[in-house]
């Protein structure tokens, strides 16, 4: 497999200047996608909201400390329990998720382009489940912090919209030809390709590393195995 198998090809992101690829041509390529529009359109709306709703209070560092700090593991849940699902026999039915099928075409295609991003029905389903889940853990923190609540789980809803947005463009800008250059850059860039190219079970971490160095999933690349799967995901997800 070749080591860049999983970049889109140089002519993939339009260029103002033909000789380099900037990140700006990649930013412009990106924005004028479905999914960065519907994600912007939600960190707009929460935005809106938390404006409205005011008091705003140290209790809203709280929160985006604590969405920050939760993403990570989060990330790696679900990249590993629903992007990585197997089909499961359930009596004569064989259940196999949308998400899990299109990324084994992403797996099996990662060069291009349109096949990186979450798709826009996921987008809104993601949202709304985000929403709900922001308004339900609400409760405890409301309990916890004091203040207004709907204010403080309106600041959390802006940051995990916010996270979500981040996790779209640092997925589409990985796979993109645009070479990192910032140590923070490179190293998400250098662990999504090891998890393409040399080892599906390992490397989760799309927006950081952290969740993959808690979790067990960041071994010295070198004592890793190349997997026979990695494009296809035939095999166990298991780790």
């Amino acid at each position: 497999m070749a080591a860049d198998a999983l970049t889109a090809p140089a002519d993939a992101v339009p260029r103002r200047r033909p000789e380099v690829l900037t990140l700006g041509d990649c930013w412009r390529s990106f924005v004028r996608r479905p999914s960065p529009k519907l994600l912007a359109t939600a960190v707009l709306v929460a935005l809106g909201l938390r404006l409205a709703l005011g008091h705003f209070s140290w209790r809203d560092l709280v929160w985006l400390a604590g969405i920050v700090a939760v993403t990570p593991p989060v990330e790696w849940v679900i990249h590993v329990y629903l992007l990585h699902a197997r089909p499961r026999r359930v009596g004569r039915l064989t259940v196999d998720l949308m998400a899990a099928r299109e990324h084994r075409a992403h797996h099996l295609e990662p060069a291009i382009l349109d096949g990186v991003l979450i798709p826009a029905y996921a987008v809104v389903m993601f949202v709304a489940m985000i929403a709900a889940t922001v308004w339900v853990m609400s409760f405890p923190i409301g309990l916890i912090l004091g203040g207004d609540r709907l204010a403080q789980a309106a600041s959390g809803l802006v940051a995990s919209y916010v996270m979500l947005a981040s996790y779209e463009w640092c997925h589409f800008l990985i796979h993109t030809p645009y070479r990192p250059r910032g140590r923070y850059y490179r190293s998400i860039w250098r662990g999504h390709r090891l998890h393409h190219y040399k080892n599906e079970h390992y490397w989760f971490g799309v927006t950081s590393t952290l969740g993959d160095r808690m979790l067990g999933t960041a071994p010295e690349q070198s004592q890793v195995p190349r997997s026979t799967t990695a494009r296809t995901l035939d095999g166990s997800h298991s780790i």
